[in-house]
């Protein structure tokens, strides 16, 4: 090959990875979805006092996340950015579509398991808001033979029983445990089905509701029961459960407070 042709050949090899990066520049920016647009500024101040609350409750720590369904677009939904819930701030909430894809990431990192919340909506129209923790007293349930069931009236919501998403079955083999793909989201959003929770093996649970209220109420009143039935457990002999009549007309009435507590935990997370 001569100078003048090698020269020729770098020049226009040069010349065509830059076509191809620029190519690959447009189609990412072609890729990401357009914005169902701004939503009122109180639901992004929900979403931050959920990330507190949680915290403060003791159902999340350095680790999970909480997403609230866009009010004008329910194929978008609003989470925050990776970072311990702890710290969210309203300038680290970010817009999703269904395949969990940022909308304008700005270099922002996401979390891993995403994909819980955009498969969750996506397969459920009736759930407003999904939270994913790795509450400390319910894993137990998750790898044991012992379901978790209503103990008392504050948690009649799991009546009816209480699936578990085993992660080696749906993937058919080992993995790190973590939903990271839209075909595991899709899983475990079927194990879910139409329940208010499901747990996790090994991992933790996830939670819905109606609204961010719900969910982050049945949230905690997952972790306090998981507590509760293992400390009647403890005690030896049988244990009462709510049957399951009692948990529905239980979790009726409870239903319809859940802002009291919220109030309260709101009051007492962003105060701090």
């Amino acid at each position: 090959m001569t100078t003048t042709t090698r020269r020729t050949f770098l020049v226009a090899s040069t010349a065509a990875l830059a076509h191809a990066a620029a190519f690959a520049r447009a189609a990412g920016a072609q890729a990401a979805p357009a914005s169902a647009g701004p939503v009122d500024p109180a639901l992004i101040d929900d979403l931050v006092a959920a990330n507190r609350i949680l915290a403060d409750q003791g159902v999340v720590d350095g680790y999970g996340h909480v997403s609230v369904r866009h009010p004008a677009k329910p194929q978008r939904y609003l989470m925050s950015r990776s970072i311990a819930p702890e710290t969210v701030t309203a300038a680290d909430i970010m817009e999703y579509d269904l395949d969990s894809t940022a909308v304008d990431a700005r270099g922002r990192v996401s979390y891993l398991e995403r994909f819980i919340h955009g498969e969750i909506y996506r397969a459920r129209p009736d759930v407003k808001s999904v939270v994913h923790n790795h509450s400390p007293s319910v894993i137990p349930f998750g790898v044991s033979t012992v379901p978790l069931r209503p103990l008392y009236h504050m948690s009649a919501f799991l009546g009816g029983g209480v699936p578990v998403f085993d992660i080696k079955a749906a993937a058919g083999g080992p993995t790190d445990m973590l939903v990271r793909n839209p075909a595991l989201g899709r899983a475990l959003a079927a194990t879910l089905g139409p329940r208010p929770a499901a747990l996790m093996r090994g991992h933790g649970c996830v939670v819905v509701g109606a609204s961010i209220q719900m969910a982050v109420f049945r949230s905690v009143y997952t972790e306090m029961n998981a507590k509760l039935q293992a400390q009647a457990m403890a005690l030896g002999g049988p244990v009462t459960y709510l049957d399951d009549e009692e948990a529905r007309l239980a979790a009726g009435s409870v239903g319809g407070t859940v802002v009291r507590p919220w109030d309260l935990w709101r009051k007492k997370a962003l105060g701090r």
